[in-house]
């Protein structure tokens, strides 16, 4: 599995079956939500968006990088994603879908989601006081028997399939898009198709000949005044 991104720009959107595909991610100020069955002990903490802070201010003021965090280094499949304003419009949004140590990889991905992302110009320093950031960690991945066999709420998807030229294309979805789009299974999976490149007509074959891997995720928001009441609690 690879890097991608994990949307386009624009805000909720109604969709027919063959349009545009858009992207609204998680949102939320210093909060932290999951997919996960209760009991499980999350793994996001708010620390992790303080550290994407961090790493970006660092980054933009061409200063040192914060040091080591003390949230967990496991390796999971991660993305960033950037936001900003009050209506939270998408500004950055790139992960992984390899296991990657957490440590480096929110260092990675907080500056590539932020700078890098082709859709957007790169984020400038006079955007953070604005900026919101959400970390999804990926979890549970199984393959799907069709396009069908996954839950909207539950599941994040990512596909697999030929373009109408023969050529190999991915695409993916977090799991918080489809109900917050408020699409159905086909209109999600088409929205998929187009982003990921597709420009011939959607067939029930077209659906039918995709691989599709299903996932859930963990998220944690953080806003940049949850980041700078943060740093001046470590200041009192």
């Amino acid at each position: 599995m690879s890097s991608g991104s994990c949307g386009t720009n624009t805000k909720k959107q109604k969709l027919h079956h063959h349009h545009q595909a858009s992207l609204d991610v998680n949102g939320g100020s210093g909060s932290a939500s999951t997919a996960l069955l209760d009991g499980v002990q999350k793994i996001t903490t708010p620390a992790m968006g303080y550290f994407c802070f961090d790493t970006l201010y660092s980054y933009l003021n061409s200063l040192e990088p914060p040091k080591k965090p003390d949230f967990t280094n496991d390796p999971f499949p991660l993305f960033v994603t950037w936001e900003t304003g009050v209506d939270k419009k998408l500004r950055g949004c790139i992960g992984t879908f390899n296991s990657i140590a957490l440590h480096s990889g929110l260092r990675e991905y907080a500056i590539t989601s932020a700078l890098r992302d082709s859709r957007f110009k790169p984020i400038s320093n006079d955007e953070l006081n604005r900026l919101h950031v959400t970390i999804s960690i990926l979890l549970h991945f199984e393959e799907g028997k069709d396009y069908n066999d996954w839950e909207i709420g539950v599941h994040g998807i990512r596909i697999e399939f030929q373009n109408e030229r023969g050529m190999k294309r991915t695409a993916t979805y977090l799991p918080e898009v489809a109900e917050e789009q408020g699409w159905d299974k086909i209109q999600t999976i088409d929205s998929l198709l187009r982003k990921g490149g597709y420009r011939g007509h959607v067939t029930p074959e077209t659906r039918r000949s995709l691989k599709l891997t299903r996932y859930q995720s963990e998220t944690v928001s953080v806003s940049f005044q949850d980041y700078m009441n943060h740093m001046q609690t470590l200041r009192c």
